[in-house]
């Protein structure tokens, strides 16, 4: 199994998350572009290589021009990470953020996990003020700042190709933060309400090491919260914090490699891996309510959601809810299940999974350019079709029917086999 793994002993950010995994080797050539496919505008990458207390490893920054500008000249200023006071009114919300991930030409799986790492910090900020996660408000530099961390962090990992990723314990350091709330001890507000279920501490350091945006991404990517387990490694990487700490660097340092633990490919080659599934039987919810909820689901990362019909005790037609999911959510989702389903109870099990290699391809045809799903087995394409989405959208720019739109899709999709 291709592992990741983060030693959070100096806590963990989004740019010390990207600056381990470009030290790992993922590309900062690949990173940009990819970034560029999100259309927005006012900020560049500033990658370099720097000491923390004697640990060389890579800073990463994001540099977002703010609306001040030169007299002469009227070109926005470029500050780095910098939150401008001017601009204090300037938001973006957490569905506007997520319309612009959904809407970008980004590969499933950065879209997934970008997505659901927002959504962990909307759902904490929401709490804490009382308000749905669509409506929490991002400062426009700061969800600038965020989206090219966040996203940027999704794109890196998919490039290094792991199987799984997995975390020490992490500190999150003590003391107080200023924050909108007042003067607050650490872990932060948002921080903490992110790190429920996850083993934390706060180790001796007087300083904020755990960012909410540090603890979402190890809330979406890590599966256990423990010591290194045994691992062939293959390369680390350091990602550098700002601070200058006492008595430790500040740094994430990321370890990857193969651990003999998990045999992730069958005899056939193919990708295995465990995922959860929480089942309940339901017969007397309103089918509108019921549908509602598949969609709800799976806005919050759900793998899949399906339904059985059944028939139960007394002869009363019914509905088997099924989810699936990471085993690091389930008890997130069986718990969504209870609160918000007319259930009084779920089953709850690990499942073994088979799977194909995928990889999203573009296939050019008289509508347009295609996007097509292309499953691998050893390394040979066994299986390819076109995103519905992607011909549906085509379907309507050209004003052709989409039946003609997919089936041609489907013919080049074939061509790659």
């Amino acid at each position: 199994m291709r592992l990741l793994y983060l030693d959070c002993f100096s806590g963990i950010s989004g740019d010390m998350f990207l600056g381990a995994l470009l030290d790992l080797g993922a590309s900062q050539k690949h990173l940009e572009h990819e970034l560029h496919k999100l259309k927005l505008d006012g900020w560049h990458l500033s990658v370099s290589r720097a000491m923390n207390k004697n640990v060389s490893g890579v800073r990463f920054e994001v540099r977002v021009a703010v609306a001040t500008h030169d007299s002469k000249s009227k070109r926005p200023r470029i500050f780095s990470n910098l939150h401008a006071h001017a601009h204090a009114h300037d938001h973006r919300t957490f569905a506007d953020i997520r319309t612009l991930i959904q809407c970008s030409a980004l590969s499933p799986f950065v879209k997934k996990h970008a997505i659901n790492i927002f959504r962990r910090i909307a759902e904490a900020e929401g709490k804490i003020h009382g308000m749905k996660p669509d409506k929490v408000h991002f400062h426009e530099v700061g969800a600038i700042d965020s989206i090219v961390d966040i996203v940027g962090g999704c794109i890196a990992l998919e490039a290094l190709d792991v199987d799984e990723v997995q975390a020490s314990e992490l500190r999150t350091g003590f003391g107080f933060v200023d924050c909108a709330h007042g003067r607050f001890p650490v872990p932060a507000l948002a921080t903490q309400e992110i790190l429920k279920g996850i083993p934390h501490t706060q180790g001796d350091e007087p300083f904020e090491l755990v960012t909410p945006t540090g603890a979402a991404i190890a809330a979406e990517f890590c599966h256990t919260f423990d010591t290194m387990p045994s691992m062939k490694v293959e390369k680390i990487g350091y990602g550098l914090g700002m601070r200058e700490l006492k008595k430790i660097p500040n740094v994430l340092r990321a370890v990857l490699g193969e651990s003999s633990r998990t045999r992730t490919r069958t005899s056939t080659g193919a990708k295995t891996d465990t995922i959860a599934v929480i089942e309940t039987n339901i017969d007397n919810m309103n089918p509108e309510l019921l549908g509602a909820a598949m969609e709800d689901l799976l806005a919050a990362g759900a793998l899949d959601v399906f339904f059985t019909p059944i028939q139960m005790k007394k002869n009363r037609p019914a509905t088997k809810l099924t989810v699936l999911c990471e085993n690091k959510d389930a008890d997130r989702f069986a718990r969504w299940l209870l609160e918000n389903t007319t259930t009084f109870g779920v089953r709850m099990r690990e499942e073994r999974r088979m799977k194909l290699d995928r990889e999203l391809r573009e296939v050019k045809t008289r509508y347009g350019k295609i996007a097509v799903k292309i499953g691998r087995l050893d390394g040979k394409v066994v299986s390819a079709s076109p995103e519905f989405e992607s011909c549906q959208s085509a379907a309507r720019a050209k004003k052709a029917p989409l039946k003609k739109v997919y089936n041609e899709a489907l013919h080049h999709a074939e061509e790659l086999e």
